[in-house]
């Protein structure tokens, strides 16, 4: 083997980053720009089972209103409510935003956890630096688990009708 060859590979070393070497990282992340309305809200939509999130967010002083109700009143339980502040709490900007959403669709479990990936991703649209923490916690992935169909012959999707001997 020639020496040639890695002197050919040493001169483009700044372009696929070697280290020591000056040019592009390739482990670093791409810039995202800010993505706000002319009202100043960044908008996300937010999916968990079959329920559909639309979520606006905007700073304010963090009050959560979801299909024009408070969030205690459309979510009564405090495990649901915990859901919906935990982007917050992780990006420390709790009581920092305004989140305005209208949700369809599921049960409320499915509900709360389509308007916290709504809420995750209109943050990190806000504020583009949130979102490798977002996506580090798993906020930003969309759960895409669905009910499985009902099958033809089965009681429900996997269930046996009852076995009668006589």
């Amino acid at each position: 083997m020639s020496m040639q060859g890695f002197e050919g590979l040493r001169d483009i070393g700044g372009v696929v980053g070697v280290p020591g070497q000056e040019g592009v990282r390739p482990d670093a992340a791409p810039l995202r720009e800010r993505k706000v309305d002319a009202q100043g809200r960044a908008y996300a939509t937010g999916k968990r089972k079959n329920a559909i999130a639309r979520v606006w967010v905007k700073p304010g002083n963090g009050t959560i209103t979801i299909n024009g109700r408070d969030q205690s009143v459309y979510f009564a339980r405090p495990v649901l409510r915990m859901m919906l502040a935990q982007p917050f709490q992780l990006s420390d900007r709790v009581g920092q935003f305004d989140v305005i959403c209208t949700v369809s669709g599921s049960g409320l479990s499915g509900q709360a956890g389509a308007v916290r990936h709504g809420i995750s991703k209109a943050l990190s649209d806000f504020e583009p630096g949130l979102r490798p923490i977002m996506r580090q916690a798993g906020f930003l992935t969309r759960d895409s688990r669905v009910v499985e169909r009902k099958k033809y012959g089965r009681a429900k999707a996997r269930r046996s009708f009852q076995f009668s001997k006589r």
